[in-house]
């Protein structure tokens, strides 16, 4: 458990055990108005799985907590939360499935729906600043679901949006801890409920619907990231931050989130700070004052960067903002992020990033399993393989690989989990994920593209249902008004939607799968061509559909080499030449990006090109990349 060690009276210091029960101690900065605002935090930030972040004290609650399987789903009724003998013990974090295997090994995988409860105590830390009445202490969850509820000391907990149970499990959620119920010592207890419902937004994990085998995995729920505790201000700005940059003019707009409890007039403090100079250096700020009212508001502020530096892959430039609310007697909240001022656009048959067109080499990654550390090194072994583009596919991930991605230059293309079968329900989850996911995501200079839905998985009335048809539109509608930075594909594969001979996704693409180069030839003919047959099922449903070229084509699936279902060459050599005949094919195309499938071994999906554990690469550096191009 990380805690906070108070025998220092100048410098409050974070202290934690690493996993070699290690200390490791990180400076703090506290509650003060004289907050060091260039400090860097990079190595605290590590700690936790978030983007923005706070300088204020937190304890981590990762480590051993009491666990139960609660197989007949009694515990609710029987009120655990109150009093319960757990029998064993689980490590947070975990995946429900891992923490059952570890008791009993031979135990078949769950099916239908799983009930788990943790409980532990922890010590109520104090709160040193001259005024406690302006903090209060908050829960986090960095991820957890798909149901979770949240107990202390017996009593029920809301999340701060108000949610008795929370439902999704790929994005952080927060309680705001009411002192009257604190004590002392205090005890946490979890519920947390998952089943194989294809109405909830699984990805690949399998469902009543999908099962597992082939390209559908087993179930990977529960607590599977940190827990913090962390003392806040009353008044602040969450932890969301929505960066828009408008680089024609230099202007950069930012939607904040406030955060009140003591009505009254506010400022907001921007400051920019350069990156290359380890943030020390003002390139701008301003001053904005506002009266704010009891609960939660978005507000966007506006603030120009002179001579701004454009993040680039080949020059991922990042600015530091620093973003202080400050109340009329001069008590201060602040958060911090990084962010680049980028522009993403498709026009005719091409993508442009400020204002140059790009090609995208792309890759498939799922990452599943792989641990922080793990996503890291196969991050560093794609951008080697030459690619500029990771699709990380249908899954949430930690928000640290995003905050990487930002630093190495890596564009990323993030997707909605989907549902696995078409209904009013599927479709309230489906977007309610949407929200939670880009609300957090939307920092990052690095994500240039998300997809709603992929190969018509969750919405597969998608040709004969209008309303399905209209709740896609409708959210891709939604996404280019609220979040113009990114580009939007309403359905990745097939089946794209038109309406009224407009297609509702900003890039026509299209999965393709054949280990044949004549037969490669023939289907990127026809798909430059403009014909529709040349997928799996019609690339564009609805309305008639003309392409003249007036949209980027991407190939956003091909090669899967190896894996039994797409067939291929099975030695090293062979796979290698393939995939360096049909990239050669693509290139020389109208076609505007490509994103080979994939980067590790998966299950029963035996096609990677880099080894999961140690992420060797088994393919030669630069092999889907500008440079092997070049060479073929």
């Amino acid at each position: 458990m990380l805690f906070i060690n108070r025998n220092l009276l100048n410098t409050l210091i974070v202290e934690t055990k690493d996993q070699n029960n290690q200390s490791r101690r990180y400076p703090n900065t506290g509650f003060t108005k004289a907050r060091e605002e260039t400090f860097d935090r990079s190595e605290v930030a590590e700690e936790l799985p978030r983007a923005v972040l706070r300088p204020n004290s937190f304890i981590l609650l990762d480590g051993e907590w009491n666990f139960e399987y609660d197989e007949q789903n009694k515990g609710l009724n029987e009120n655990w939360f109150i009093s319960h003998n757990y029998t064993d013990k689980a490590n947070w974090p975990g995946s429900v499935e891992s923490h059952i295997a570890s008791l009993e090994p031979e135990r078949k995988a769950w099916q239908g729906q799983v009930v788990v409860w943790y409980e532990r105590t922890f010590p109520l830390p104090e709160i040193e600043e001259e005024h406690p009445e302006y903090i209060q202490r908050q829960l986090t969850f960095g991820a957890c679901g798909y149901e979770t509820r949240v107990w202390l000391n017996g009593f029920p907990l809301k999340t701060i949006e108000g949610e008795e149970v929370h439902l999704g499990e790929y994005t952080s959620f927060s309680y705001e801890l009411d002192e009257r119920i604190l004590s002392a010592t205090n005890r946490i207890t979890v519920m947390i409920r998952s089943t194989m419902d294809a109405d909830t937004t699984r990805g690949k994990q399998e469902s009543g619907v999908y099962k597992r085998g082939g390209i559908w995995y087993q179930t990977y729920t529960g607590g599977v990231r940190s827990i913090w505790l962390e003392n806040v201000e009353c008044n602040r700005l969450r932890s969301k931050v929505d960066v828009l940059s408008i680089i024609e003019d230099n202007l950069v707009r930012f939607n904040l989130t406030t955060r009140i409890h003591h009505p009254g007039q506010y400022t907001i403090c921007l400051r920019v700070y350069d990156r290359k100079d380890t943030f020390r250096t003002i390139v701008a700020e301003d001053n904005y004052s506002l009266l704010l009212t009891a609960g939660q508001k978005q507000q966007r502020l506006v603030i120009r960067i002179s001579d701004a530096i454009l993040w680039t892959p080949e020059n991922p430039h990042l600015y530091r903002l620093v973003a202080r609310l400050i109340d009329a007697n001069g008590y201060i909240s602040e958060i911090e992020t990084h962010f680049g001022m980028r522009k993403i656009e498709a026009h005719g048959s091409n993508i442009y990033l400020n204002g140059r067109s790009i090609y995208l080499n792309g890759i498939l990654y799922q990452p599943w399993l792989a641990t922080y550390e793990e996503i890291k090194k196969h991050m560093l072994a794609m951008k080697a393989l030459g690619c500029n583009l990771i699709r990380i596919h249908i899954t949430g991930v930690d928000p640290r690989i995003y905050k990487l991605a930002d630093r190495l230059g890596l564009l990323l293309w993030v997707e909605v989990p989907s549902p696995h079968r078409s209904t009013m329900l599927s479709r309230a989850n489906h977007k309610a994920e949407l929200l939670r996911m880009v609300e957090l995501i939307a920092t990052h200079p690095s994500v240039i593209i998300w997809s709603l839905y992929n190969e018509d998985w969750g919405a597969e009335d998608i040709e004969t249902s209008a309303g399905t048809r209209q709740y896609i539109m409708d959210m891709y509608h939604y996404m280019h008004i609220e979040y113009p930075q990114f580009l939007v594909i309403d359905n990745d594969g097939w089946r794209h939607i038109s309406h009224r001979g407009r297609l509702k996704s900003d890039l026509l693409t299209v999965h393709l799968y054949t280990d044949q180069l004549l037969r490669w030839q023939e289907m990127l003919n026809k798909l430059v061509d403009g014909e529709q047959s040349v997928a799996a099922f019609p690339l564009v449903i609805g309305d008639p559909f003309f392409y003249r070229a007036q949209v980027p084509l991407i190939v956003s699936e091909w090669g899967g080499f190896g894996f039994r279902d797409y067939g291929g060459p099975q030695s090293a050599d062979e796979k290698i030449r393939l995939i360096a005949q049909f990239k050669k094919e693509l290139r020389s195309r109208a076609i505007a990006g490509d994103v080979y499938t994939q980067a590790t071994n998966i299950e029963d999906e035996k096609n990677g090109i880099i080894d999961f554990s140690s992420a060797a690469l088994l393919v030669p550096e630069g092999l889907l990349g500008e440079a092997a191009s070049d060479e073929l």
